[in-house]
């Protein structure tokens, strides 16, 4: 059975708003995240051993440090990182979502 064509639209509509917000969030409110250190970076500072600290294997990826490398703007890279994260995100929480959609119909059709 299908849905109205309205409600249809409206759940298209609250998915566009969804992305839209995430894509603001991510690519603009984030020019105005804390540069300070993060809570364990603050706590092995005042612990005395984040000179210990080393790199991960990520360093030289091209989303390190929540930004993207080759971006000379600090703020434009970071919102850039932000929003290649939530396109990520989108893509791989909708290929599961899909994924897992055909797979429950097939198990309910072979159930019949």
């Amino acid at each position: 059975m299908s849905e109205p064509v309205g409600t249809v639209r409206r759940e298209r509509a609250l998915w566009v708003a969804g992305l839209a917000v995430a894509l603001l969030v991510a690519g603009v409110v984030s020019w105005y995240a804390s540069g300070s250190p993060d809570g364990l970076e603050w706590a092995a500072e005042q612990a005395g051993f984040l000179d210990t600290a080393e790199d991960s294997a990520a360093t030289t990826s091209p989303l390190a440090d929540y930004g993207v490398a080759g971006v000379g703007s600090e703020r434009l890279s970071g919102g850039l990182a932000g929003v290649v994260g939530v396109l990520v995100t989108l893509l791989v929480a909708g290929g599961l979502a899909l994924l897992l959609r055909r797979r429950g119909r097939d198990s309910a059709s072979a159930a019949d």
